[in-house]
């Protein structure tokens, strides 16, 4: 038996929200927008069906794509096209039949066996990131029904440098708690109002509480000479009298 090589490949993980709420007609027509929405994306990046394969997987799409396609067009199209494909396609769907998707964008990698299976850890590691709560959390709170997210690995090569078309601030850390411990990812577009600190700080909250009232801080070391000794701090932080 010949052991199967690991090939480093482009990982492209696309998944429909709330696929198994719908009826087996919904379905089969939401599979097949997702299918035409990824081929038409794909093919706008320069990703062929001869540079890439495709795992089925019902609700989702899995792509290991060649790395001669550049990371740069894979990474603008999936920024810009694809939210426009899915546009166009829920604008003439029924309530009924809205497809939103959560996608992750990695690099690593896989080895396909003779069963035409995938293995590896860092396909594991993109499938955690597709399911993990920060990106669900994203998708919930879009209106535009599409929410992204890139692994470190294309942050560092690709998403930090500051591309044509690839605008870094638009990417904030998250952190995505696993049953291997926190892994570190980025999300592209506001992050949802409340979730953890990126690479396992404390956890942020949706918004900061706002002071009210009368407000005492500082330390009190007790009187001195009917003198109060320390810093006395009346109203809003900062606010020093």
């Amino acid at each position: 038996m010949t052991q199967p090589q690991p090939l480093f490949r482009t990982l492209l993980l696309i998944d429909t929200e709330r696929f198994s709420d719908r009826d087996d007609v919904q379905q089969g027509y939401l599979r097949r927008m997702l299918f035409g929405i990824v081929d038409r994306v794909l093919l706008s990046a320069g990703a062929d069906p001869s540079l890439r394969q495709r795992a089925d997987r019902g609700d989702a799409v899995m792509e290991l794509i060649d790395p001669s396609v550049p990371l740069t067009d894979l990474l603008r199209a999936l920024m810009k096209d694809a939210p426009g494909e899915l546009h166009a396609v829920n604008r003439l769907a029924a309530s009924s039949a809205q497809l939103r998707l959560r996608a992750v964008l990695a690099t690593g990698f896989v080895h396909v066996d003779e069963f035409d299976g995938w293995v590896g850890t860092d396909l594991n590691n993109a499938c955690r990131l597709l399911d993990g709560d920060p990106l669900r959390a994203a998708l919930r709170e879009r209106r535009d029904d599409y929410a992204l997210c890139v692994s470190e690995s294309v942050h560092t090569g690709i998403v930090a440098h500051g591309h044509l078309g690839i605008p870094k601030d638009e990417f904030h850390a998250i952190t995505v708690p696993t049953k291997n411990g926190p892994m570190g990812a980025w999300l592209h577009g506001p992050l949802p109002r409340s979730q953890p600190a990126p690479h396992g700080g404390p956890a942020v909250p949706a918004t900061p509480p706002a002071p009210s009232g009368l407000n005492f801080r500082g330390t009190n070391h007790g009187l001195v000479a009917n003198q109060v000794q320390g810093d006395i701090t009346f109203g809003g932080p900062g606010e020093r009298r």
